[in-house]
Formats: C-alpha cells, structure tokens, sequence
C-alpha cells in the first residue's frame, strides 16, 4: 500500500498550514545562489498544492514572505518579488485547472505595486472556484496582525459599536486576517528548524505541530502525506482526556 492509500480523507486537517523553509540552504548545498534554491521551491509549491486539493483539504496556507523578510539584503528581496510575479502568472493555469481559489494575507500595501496588481488580479480570476482555499501569507506578520486586531476592536469600543463585554474569539477571529478561514488543524515545518516564526500565532492555538528536516525544496507530495498520515495517528483532546474521547 502507497503511502497515499494510507491516508483517511475522512480524517484530513480542514486547514494545514506550511512554513515553507530552507529555500537557500538548498542553494547554498548545491554551491548556487539563494535565488535558484527560491526558484526550485516554487516547484515544490505547485506540486505541495496540487497533492493538497486533489487529496481533499479545503485551505492550506503557506507563509510566502514575512514581515521580517523585508530585511534581508535589497537584492533578494526585490528577486523574490519578481519571482512572485512570474510565479503568479505561470500558476493560474495551475490554479484554474484544480478549481482552487487564491487568497492573500498580510500587509498587502506593502507589496510592490507589479506585484500587488498581480496577485489582486489572480484573486479576482479565481474567486468563483470552490475545491480549496490557497491562502498566501504575504508581508505577513502575526503580532502586526494581533495588534491591528487589538486597535480596530478599540475603536469600536471607543465609538459605541460594540461593548467590551461583547468581546470573546468570534469577536477577535472577525478582525484578523484570516476572518474567513477556520482555525488551522496542521502546521508543517521544514528544514529543520523547530520554531513558529511569529506566523499564525492566534490560529494555531490547537493545531498540530509537525516537523521536517527536509529543506523545502526537495519536500514533495509523498512528504506530504507522511506528514497527513502523522497528523491521523496523534489523538487530538483539546484539553480533555482519552478516556471521554473514547
């Protein structure tokens, strides 16, 4: 039995997440320059979303670029920008084909205008396909997003719109970035590192963790499902015991 006849699709996360991570120590094993490992990775994207929409999970979100990203040296940054734009472009067949809808998260404003128009554009083409919700996080921060959260809800409190005892996690989940999206199930990191990295800190307040030393490039489908099949053997309790699970 394939590892792809393991899973239980009756089982899947409703939301995965991935940090998509390694890029450039990939390029840096192989003696070529960090863009090149950025480039291969978009491979492993097309390949990681295509496996994701035909196996049933209806939202995967992958952290494409960080808040903190802005600072690594101008030369990359302004590469990956162009790398989004020329990836945007050769996937909305990709995208069209698979019925999947592209979303975006972030500070969005912050993108180049190239860029932004081109990721507005391929949002508006999709926004009628129903298979799953690819949502990329984009200058994306999660304790900016908290802390516009925390401000758009104190005006509001400030202009009588709601009251503060109102306020619970429907209330906060409404102004985040992620508003319309459930709650991550699965959060996959690769290369190795074992940490967050300030991504999705509210919405993995449950989720699985699951880590990889595969660098993000060489991660393809069948990463993927030893990854799914994983998540299906770890017992979910939310703070409650076996026992009344059982």
């Amino acid at each position: 039995m394939d590892l792809k006849e393991q899973i239980h699709t009756d089982k899947l996360p409703n939301h995965l997440a991935i940090i998509m991570d390694g890029n450039g120590r990939w390029a840096k094993q192989q003696g070529l320059l960090r863009v090149i490992g950025h480039e291969n990775g978009t491979k492993s994207v097309r390949e990681v979303v295509e496996a994701s929409a035909e196996i049933g999970i209806k939202h995967l979100t992958l952290y494409a670029f960080s808040t903190e990203n802005w600072n690594r040296p101008k030369v990359e940054v302004k590469t990956l920008m162009k790398l989004l734009v020329k990836s945007l472009k050769k996937e909305i067949k990709t995208l069209q084909d698979n019925d999947i809808r592209l979303n975006a998260i972030g500070c969005l404003n912050d993108l180049p205008k190239k860029a932004k128009e081109e990721l507005e554009e391929v949002i508006e083409k999709t926004k009628n396909n129903k298979r799953m919700i690819l949502t990329l996080a984009l200058s994306y921060g999660s304790r900016e997003e908290l802390i516009n959260m925390v401000k758009k809800i104190s005006d509001k409190v400030k202009n009588n719109i709601i009251s503060s005892d109102s306020i619970d996690e429907s209330i906060i989940n409404k102004h985040l970035y992620t508003q319309n999206l459930p709650d991550v199930d699965l959060l996959i990191r690769t290369s190795g590192e074992q940490r967050i990295s300030n991504f999705l800190l509210w919405q993995i307040a449950y989720a699985e963790l699951y880590f990889t030393s595969i660098l993000w490039p060489d991660f393809k489908k069948h990463d993927l499902y030893t990854a799914l099949i994983d998540y299906q053997n770890r017992e979910r309790r939310f703070g409650k015991t076996s026992e009344q699970l059982s």
